[in-house]
């Protein structure tokens, strides 16, 4: 299939009721509104495709764009590709559930995601710490170096109240995400969650949130669901 193909199939599937809570939550034209679940025959179809997948990810359309994510090939792609998926990243359901799970299937994840960590830029650094969420949350505890992870979570402890909206919601994910998902930091988790308490997370025209990792974690206790991993990062 080429792009003017896939663009067709996802304009036909594309619905006004989900484009309408996908605009609320931050994106804009163009776009049509497609459930993510919908996309995976068309998925099934193609596979992966890189080279499609940086024509549609190109367009700006955002279902194009997600769509991208799912059938891109992560091991093909450079640091300098993703550098250039995230400068095109412009809300957070771009950077966090397609720039960085694709990210978190490659062997440069670690490298990248410190590096968006560490920029100082809400959307980069949200996506970085993303990034770990959903490596944590499938890898091995045997792939990440445990010292690391135990700053990381001091880090979180002492920034995440002052950090941009978006970041703070990722770094609730990563308190959580080691809590349940890393099994020799999880008494450190429970104690950072403690630590940092609810965090307030205002947003555009709505009512604050507030995250409350600790619960969040011990929701996974009662449930016996500590040690969790996903068998695929992406869908």
């Amino acid at each position: 299939m080429d792009l003017e193909m896939v663009m067709q199939e996802l304009e036909a599937l594309g619905k006004e009721r989900t484009k309408k809570i996908y605009i609320s939550n931050g994106a804009h034209e163009p776009l049509f509104g497609v459930a993510t679940g919908e996309m995976k025959p068309l998925a099934k179809k193609i596979k992966y495709n890189q080279p499609l997948a940086e024509q549609l990810y190109s367009t700006g359309n955002y279902d194009a764009m997600y769509f991208a994510g799912i059938i891109a090939d992560p091991k093909a792609m450079t640091v300098a590709d993703f550098e250039r998926w995230m400068d095109a990243a412009y809300f957070y359901m771009l950077s966090d559930f397609v720039v960085a799970v694709t990210l978190a299937e490659t062997d440069i994840a670690q490298e990248v995601a410190d590096t968006w960590i560490a920029s100082g830029e809400e959307l980069r650094m949200s996506a970085g710490w993303n990034c770990y969420c959903w490596l944590l949350g499938n890898r091995p505890d045997s792939e990440f170096d445990e010292s690391k992870l135990a700053t990381m979570l001091e880090i979180v402890e002492s920034t995440i109240h002052d950090s941009p909206e978006r970041t703070k919601y990722a770094m609730n994910n990563f308190i959580y995400t080691v809590g349940v998902s890393y099994l020799p930091l999880h008494d450190k988790a429970v104690e950072t969650a403690k630590a940092v308490g609810p965090v307030e997370v205002k947003r555009d025209k709505k009512k604050s949130s507030f995250l409350l990792a600790s619960e969040v974690i011990q929701n996974a206790v009662d449930k016996g669901r500590l040690g969790f991993k996903r068998k695929n990062v992406r869908c």
